[in-house]
């Protein structure tokens, strides 16, 4: 389907960046949240790169869990390096194709790119200023999915890097670097800006529009212009349904694909019908997804999940509060901080995981949207789930 472009969005946002705008600090780094497969990636790429790109800004796009494998520390500084690489000529050609083992700037500043980064290596704040100073161009460094760098020691200090270099190369007259973390875990994100120890302490969190009535509309025009028969379109059916969805495109273009099959029996009902029907049963097979993996834990695993979900990024595993909590919930069992621990290992342990775990020891609920599902239950006083 025909990409959904958000044009003023991103002119807005990079106005912000390039601190444009008479009010906000997204000068100073812009956090913004939005639940997976809601568009956040896309639109980093296709409609904020490009809006920064038309202002001359050189931009550097790193998703995070691009490669699981390789450390996020590491994929930050890679994605500088291919920067500087790219902007090298002959030098930089040699550095590819010698994978990127060193690049040499203006030829005064030898960077080692499987260094970059460590104390004894060019730091990043060195490689991103020497870019700056080679291209003569600011910088907007996009890094999509910026929670998982708390997941290592290396991404941690990559963070911490980019935050002097922030420091270093932006000045009230100009600025010459442009920090944008998304992720797709409100609470995550949160890691990087709510503590005196966080990279980024005092910097907001903001929530990332969904896509919503225009996006239907426009995906209403597409289905009137291949289907005429179907004129006019339910906007307000469809817009429930993407709504029910969670608001993820993915989901909602494989329902009205499905819908539209010619080959699938409609029964004289309107296609928009069909895919709200389907829409309500995804949400119905999440629930139960959900509630089938609480009902699955132990006791003590079922308590340690709850109170995560109760507090969200004030949970401490181990205090006296969370303890007491523990045992309310579990009574009869002896409950030690090396039982929870245990605990909390197992609900890591799980395919796919129910616990997030950071470099210092932080965790979290994996799937954010087990916090809507708790929080849903709790106001219809229907938590803790049960069987049947």
């Amino acid at each position: 389907m025909r990409y959904f472009s958000r044009p003023e969005l991103a002119s807005e946002l990079a106005a912000q960046l390039q601190g444009l705008a008479v009010f906000g600090d997204a000068q100073n780094g812009l956090f913004l949240a939005a639940p997976r497969r809601t568009g956040k990636s896309m639109f980093l790429q296709y409609d904020l790169r490009p809006a920064l790109e038309k202002a001359d800004v050189l931009v550097i796009y790193v998703d995070l869990w691009s490669d699981q494998r390789k450390d996020p520390g590491e994929l930050i500084a890679e994605g500088i390096a291919h920067a500087l690489a790219e902007n090298q000529g002959v030098v930089a050609r040699t550095a590819r194709k010698a994978r990127l083992e060193s690049v040499t700037i203006a030829g005064t500043l030898k960077i080692d790119t499987s260094r970059v980064g460590s104390i004894d290596g060019a730091t990043l704040p060195q490689a991103l200023q020497a870019l700056h100073k080679k291209t003569g161009k600011p910088i907007a460094l996009l890094i999509d999915e910026a929670q998982h760098a708390l997941t290592s020691e290396s991404g941690e200090t990559a963070m911490a890097a980019l935050k002097s270099a922030r420091d270093q190369m932006n000045t009230p007259e100009a600025i010459a670097l442009m920090l944008v973390m998304s992720g797709s875990d409100r609470d995550k994100l949160l890691r990087l800006v709510n503590s005196t120890s966080a990279p980024f302490y005092g910097s907001s969190i903001h929530q990332m529009p969904t896509l919503g009535k225009s996006y239907v509309a426009h995906v209403a025009t597409l289905i009137e212009q291949q289907r005429s028969d179907l004129r006019p379109v339910d906007q307000p059916a469809l817009l429930e349904a993407f709504q029910l969805f969670g608001y993820r495109p993915q989901f909602f273009h494989a329902a009205i694909g499905e819908s539209l099959n010619p080959l699938e029996a409609d029964n004289g009902e309107r296609f928009e019908l069909r895919v709200l029907a389907a829409a309500r049963r995804r949400q119905a097979q999440d629930t139960a997804q959900m509630k089938s993996d609480y009902l699955g834990l132990k006791p003590l695993e079922q308590a340690v999940l709850a109170r995560m979900l109760s507090i969200g990024s004030k949970f401490r595993p181990y205090d006296a509060e969370s303890l007491a909590f523990y045992r309310q919930h579990c009574p009869g069992m002896t409950v030690s901080p090396q039982k929870v621990q245990a605990a909390l290992e197992s609900l890591r342990d799980r395919s796919p995981a129910l616990v997030w775990k950071s470099a210092r020891g932080e965790y979290s609920v994996q799937d954010s949207t087990m916090h809507e599902w708790f929080k849903d239950l709790s106001q219809r006083d229907g938590w803790p789930p049960s069987e049947g």
